[in-house]
């Protein structure tokens, strides 16, 4: 059990870490990433050549026999939901750190950032259940409380259902949001919900990652334990062709990840343990702008 003073300090380094990235870094790319995704419908006008047909209201078009469209305007503030997967894989990390850690400093320099933007954030924490609900709230207080979580909390399970959170997530948010799902996804079987969640929502995906996911080291025979199953198999990882299959599998499973993704124009970066995740996060919201 951690004691109170080490949770405590914990809490302040990454407040400290994720206040400073989110002011320094993201703050002017997260609102001009995330601008204009909360849209608030306003009134229809008649179609112009080169408006986007997708704003089309068909209602009133077939009413007055002539096209009209929608004309949506910002909304002055956003919601900004964290989708933080607290599965047994995540306490797994061979760079330094916990897959864990690693998705709460993330986590907590997106919330930084749209607190510095005026806007709420809320939390669903979900292993192969929802885990707890924070709902949307703005102010620095409410972000500790969610760091304070995101270090703290301990899940009832270790398995992973990705389509048991989204299906929550689009259930319980009604109104249009910005979403991120921080996971290592390790739950496969999540494409229909996904492709609900994304067309009711701004969802991007933060796929966490550890490199020896993908690849091992030659050290000879070691016992590997899924965390999630429990389950325990001795491994030689000595063997060459056994190291190429476990990468080959790795890989494919990332493919199919990319390319599921794509298919509903969802954005997505990888985050790798022990590295800086600055990059990603600017990636992510560059390919935004």
């Amino acid at each position: 059990m951690i004691e109170e003073s080490e949770i405590i300090k914990k809490v302040r380094r990454i407040e400290i870490r994720a206040k400073g990235l989110s002011r320094q870094l993201f703050s002017g790319e997260y609102h001009s990433a995330f601008k204009g995704r909360g849209m608030a419908f306003s009134e229809v006008r008649e179609y112009h050549y080169g408006d986007d047909v997708r704003n089309i209201d068909w209602n009133v078009t077939a009413r007055l026999n002539h096209p009209y469209v929608k004309v949506f305007e910002e909304e002055r503030e956003l919601t900004v939901m964290l989708l933080v997967d607290v599965s047994g894989s995540n306490n797994f990390g061979t760079q330094q750190q916990m897959k864990r850690d690693l998705l709460a400093e993330v986590a907590a320099t997106l919330a930084f950032s749209a607190i510095a933007n005026n806007d709420k954030v809320g939390v669903i924490f979900f292993s192969n259940q929802i885990e707890r609900f924070i709902p949307p709230k703005k102010g620095s207080s409410h972000i500790l409380r969610i760091i304070r979580e995101l270090i703290t909390f301990q899940s009832q399970s270790n398995g992973t259902d990705i389509t048991e959170a989204l299906r929550y997530f689009t259930n319980i948010t009604k109104k249009r949001c910005t979403a991120f799902l921080l996971s290592d996804c390790k739950d496969a079987h999540f494409e229909e919900a996904i492709k609900i969640a994304s067309h009711k929502h701004d969802l991007s995906v933060l796929h966490i990652v550890d490199v020896r996911e993908r690849e091992l080291p030659d050290i000879g025979l070691v016992k590997l334990v899924d965390a999630e199953s429990g389950i325990e198999q001795w491994v030689d990882t000595s063997s060459s062709s056994l190291r190429r299959n476990y990468t080959a599998l790795a890989l494919k499973r990332q493919q199919q990840l990319d390319q599921m993704l794509k298919k509903y124009g969802i954005d997505s970066v990888e985050i790798q343990t022990g590295q800086d995740f600055v990059k990603p996060l600017t990636k992510l919201f560059d390919m935004r702008q």
